[in-house]
């Protein structure tokens, strides 16, 4: 899920909106745990709410972690934060079309394409007093000719990925290899051309609940991983991998604690400036 500014998606503490494509058809769910601890989750398309004692979407499936601390920032990052569970969606094909965004290219244009793409090629629904928007669908991201991405700032390559991922989209809906395990359905995203071992961690992480998808290639997770546990500014994706060896299985969460408890490793120059090709 990509923030307050996610066209799909509200968040406040204890509720979760979202707005997803299922093997059904379009789904808007509203889940929000009450002061008792109970979960009420609405169904916007049916008009039904039901009573449960838990749902993915606020982390309930996650089975916690088995992590031993070795390093100091990870001990009290694991004190402060070692309660917090994953969030689990369990829709990979809506995950993955941010996560390519997101390739190559700032945090903030990936998040106004998203938006765009969302509200130009995705269906409006309607929750109560809010709309949001379904993510494009399969068969209408396939079609869309690349000169019509690339007005939105998107180049030929992630263009070329986001029409890959939407001719699996209808198997990712209905189910993506649901017999492996977490970690094993983030590999099997790699299968897809275009989508790489960060891309396929970024969706992992956030489809499936996959507690080790590391982000191998993310330009600021090895820096924060190395100054974190050495006091480095720098990093390598080596480093990062070696560092964290010790909470295998675990790897992801224990950087996401790291990031939550404020390591960050400090910046060196001036911020690149961005230029849309859309202007190209």
């Amino acid at each position: 899920m990509n923030g307050h500014h996610d066209p799909t998606t509200r968040i406040a503490p204890g509720r979760v909106l979202r707005a997803t494509l299922g093997p059904s058809g379009p789904s808007v769910l509203e889940v929000v745990e009450t002061p008792d601890a109970h979960v009420t989750i609405t169904d916007w398309v049916t008009g039904s709410t039901t009573e449960m004692s838990g749902h993915p979407l606020l982390g309930d499936a996650d089975p916690g972690h088995r992590v031993q601390p070795v390093h100091e920032p990870v001990a009290r990052a694991l004190e402060r934060f070692g309660n917090h569970r994953i969030a689990v969606t369990g829709t990979p094909y809506h995950d993955l079309l941010p996560a390519v965004l997101a390739q190559r290219v700032t945090a903030r244009e990936a998040v106004s394409q998203w938006d765009a793409l969302c509200r130009r090629w995705g269906d409006p629904v309607e929750a109560g007093p809010i709309t949001l928007f379904l993510p494009p669908r399969p068969e209408v991201l396939a079609d869309i000719p690349y000169h019509e991405l690339h007005r939105l700032g998107i180049d030929r390559r992630r263009a070329d990925t986001l029409r890959n991922v939407a001719r699996h989209g209808n198997r990712l809906i209905s189910g993506w290899k649901a017999d492996l395990t977490a970690h094993e359905r983030t590999l099997s995203l790699q299968l897809i051309p275009g989508v790489g071992q960060w891309t396929a961690a970024v969706a992992g992480w956030t489809s499936f609940g996959d507690a080790d998808a590391l982000e191998v290639g993310d330009f600021h997770a090895k820096n924060t991983v190395v100054y974190a546990l050495t006091g480095r500014h720098r990093g390598t994706d080596e480093e990062m991998s070696c560092l964290l060896e010790p909470y295998a299985g675990d790897r992801q969460r224990v950087l996401q604690w790291l990031r939550m408890d404020g390591h960050s490793a400090p910046a060196h120059g001036p911020r690149k400036r961005i230029v849309s090709i859309a202007r190209l």
